[in-house]
């Protein structure tokens, strides 16, 4: 697998929209790649940004989320929630490289990435070309932040190997592999956390990637999500005092 960094001007609130940040930064794009864009920027160019001044941050987590729990309960005073199905920080809500407002993430993350993969299926002639919108998460127990996808578009986002055998012959009952975050890992890493200006990175030599060529139908989305009461961290997850969002 090979993932080459673009680097770009800082990019503000009231700046390109999200077509014109892509056709100045991505000038060519190879067949079979996948394009890993930082949720930030889509959402900047998308308009998802609130000024910080006079605006309470707690406010806008609760409209984000669909469950969060209060920041008083948390050591460092960071509210966890529940937001489009993925346990994050803050609601997504972010305000680093954000110059004075709060970003929040795209108001519709798949259409963003189904937006993005035909504009560039379009432009540069591509039958396979995938697309995945990244932020960055932690670990319980482990220090530092890891790439995660929050939407995907072109190809599927699951490897499945229920009902295959592993290497002694056994069957596997439970193992699928995330290809969505793994990419989502991989392009963070490189495109880094700080103030490298590189929100965009072409992943390729991807052998293992399926590639399809439409949006991802909404069935493939549902198996995504696995329902909070059938989690696997369900003990712990329903061992808390969530409060309800606005989501």
């Amino acid at each position: 697998m090979k993932v080459t960094v673009l680097k770009t001007d800082a990019i503000r609130p009231g700046g390109p929209s999200l077509t014109e940040f892509l056709d100045t930064y991505i000038t060519a794009l190879p067949e079979r790649s996948v394009v890993a864009i930082a949720s930030k920027v889509v959402s900047i160019c998308e308009g998802r940004v609130v000024p910080v001044e006079g605006v309470q941050k707690d406010d806008l987590i609760k409209q984000e989320t669909s469950r969060y729990l209060p920041s008083e309960l948390n050591p460092y005073g960071v509210t966890i929630s529940v937001t489009h199905n993925l346990l994050v920080a803050s609601g997504g809500i972010d305000e680093s490289n954000a110059d004075g407002h709060y970003v929040l993430w795209p108001a519709d993350k798949q259409a963003s990435a189904n937006a993005i993969r035909t504009h560039l299926a379009q432009k540069f002639g591509l039958k396979e070309v995938g697309v995945v919108i990244t932020d960055s998460t932690t670990r319980p127990f482990q220090w530092g932040t890891t790439g995660l996808a929050i939407a995907h578009s072109g190809f599927e986002a699951l490897k499945n190997y229920i009902g295959t055998k592993d290497i002694f012959g056994r069957d596997l009952q439970f193992q699928m592999n995330n290809i969505m975050n793994g990419l989502a890992a991989a392009a963070v890493l490189v495109m880094g956390e700080g103030n490298e200006q590189t929100p965009l990175a072409i992943v390729e030599d991807v052998p293992f990637v399926v590639f399809q060529p439409g949006d991802p139908s909404q069935e493939e989305l549902d198996r995504l999500v696995i329902a909070f009461e059938e989690d696997l961290y369900n003990p712990l997850l329903e061992s808390v005092p969530w409060q309800k969002g606005d989501q």
